[in-house]
């Protein structure tokens, strides 16, 4: 965790941070982190543990975003969709090329949910869910589209999925 600044200022957002820092819970802390980075090559920046050998916390990087991932603590009411049987909110990962990464994350246990095609909305896409229960969509952006583009776009895309 990288929290120290050189100057004697208050600084509001970490160095480093954005804005929003997905924080993920997983069943088997050291299994995800290991599997966040052979799939997505994710940076280990810090990880704390618990006596017992949990992880308390732990700090990734993916490209410029970090994120945080801790293991389930029941007793605090903090679980894994493993535990939940899924959960509402998805990871969106945007990376140079979505073919490859998409490949590397089904080789290293992912669960294929769409695989990767080029979609209405410009970008080379697909879905996966990891071994701990979280959804990714990878992507490559391919094309930029005016707003009328876009609009003209999702209504024939939206057309086809209703027949």
């Amino acid at each position: 965790m990288i929290y120290q600044h050189s100057s004697m200022s208050q600084v509001k957002i970490p160095r480093e941070y954005h804005s929003i820092t997905p924080y993920l819970t997983v069943k088997g802390g050291d299994a995800a982190i290991e599997f966040y980075k052979k799939a997505f090559g994710a940076e280990e920046r810090g990880h704390m543990k618990t006596p017992d050998g949990k992880t308390a916390h732990a700090e990734l990087k993916i490209g410029d975003s970090i994120f945080m991932l801790s293991d389930e603590f029941p007793e605090m009411k903090n679980l894994s969709p493993l535990s939940i049987g899924g959960s509402p909110v998805s990871m969106y990962l945007y990376v140079e090329d979505v073919d490859s990464t998409f490949e590397k994350a089904v080789s290293a246990g992912a669960k294929v949910l769409d695989k990767v095609m080029d979609q209405f909305w410009g970008d080379r896409h697909g879905r996966l869910q990891d071994p701990f229960g979280h959804q990714w969509n990878i992507a490559t952006h391919v094309k930029d589209l005016s707003e009328e583009e876009m609009k003209k776009a999702a209504e024939e895309a939206f057309s086809r999925m209703s027949k």
